[in-house]
């Protein structure tokens, strides 16, 4: 059986981090939402999972099916398709590790997010753009700065882990989603991260990565998104 994915459809988002890794693997997977709502898609497959799992119900997409398993939470969801598909070591260190690492990156990420909606998620980004413009600007001096070297100290030749893994994955979709919302300042701070650079370069190149990237879909980053572009925000 397939696994299903629910994420909204129109967005790269948290739901990106789940699909790089069900790519690489070659999962068969159904992005849900991404089908027309006459055949079960669109936003409201979101709201009946939500609303209608047993159990322990998650609180918000990304969500994963397979079978009568449901879960949720980027991390989580990563790990469990990771130990199925072979892009995790098998072993307790290597999985821990790993799962430190993904944790690390879903910081970073609410951090980027908090840059273009610092006082709340309930107001459009118009209504708080002064105080956007002081938090990006110490997202850029100091935060994307200390996230990023601390990967470049942890990459172990050519992976974050001994071999590869979905952290990789995690990690190039954090390059890019940073390049796309941040162009100078992610130039600027890339200077001093050249092995991180590299990371990124090589899962892109994967076949299969490749196949997705070039593939309609992959959903383009957009001002929707965790990654966004406003000019005011990057270096000046």
């Amino acid at each position: 059986m397939a696994y299903q994915l629910y994420y909204w459809p129109t967005i790269q988002g948290r739901g990106e981090f789940v699909r790089l890794v069900l790519e690489e693997a070659a999962a068969d997977y159904v992005d849900v939402a991404r089908l027309p709502a006459a055949d079960g898609g669109g936003a409201p497959a979101i709201l009946r999972v939500l609303r209608e799992t047993p159990g322990v119900a998650p609180f918000a997409p990304p969500i994963l099916r397979d079978g009568a398993l449901t879960l949720a939470q980027t991390a989580n969801i990563c790990a469990y398709l990771a130990e199925n598909h072979a892009l995790v070591a098998d072993d307790r260190a290597a999985r821990v590790h790993a799962n430190q690492l993904q944790l690390t990156v879903t910081d970073l990420v609410a951090e980027v997010h908090d840059t273009h909606h610092p006082l709340s998620t309930g107001l459009y980004y118009e209504d708080q753009r002064a105080a956007a413009v002081e938090r990006a600007k110490g997202f850029r001096e100091e935060r994307m700065p200390k996230y990023l070297g601390y990967f470049e100290r942890q990459l172990h030749d050519d992976h974050l882990l001994s071999t590869f893994s979905y952290v990789d994955l995690s990690l190039f979709q954090v390059l890019r989603g940073l390049e796309y919302a941040f162009p100078r300042a992610f130039a600027r701070v890339t200077r001093e991260t050249p092995k991180l650079v590299a990371l990124g370069e090589r899962v892109a190149a994967r076949p299969r990565i490749a196949a997705y990237l070039a593939s309609p879909r992959r959903i383009a980053f957009n001002e929707q998104g965790i990654f966004r572009r406003y000019p005011e925000l990057d270096d000046g």
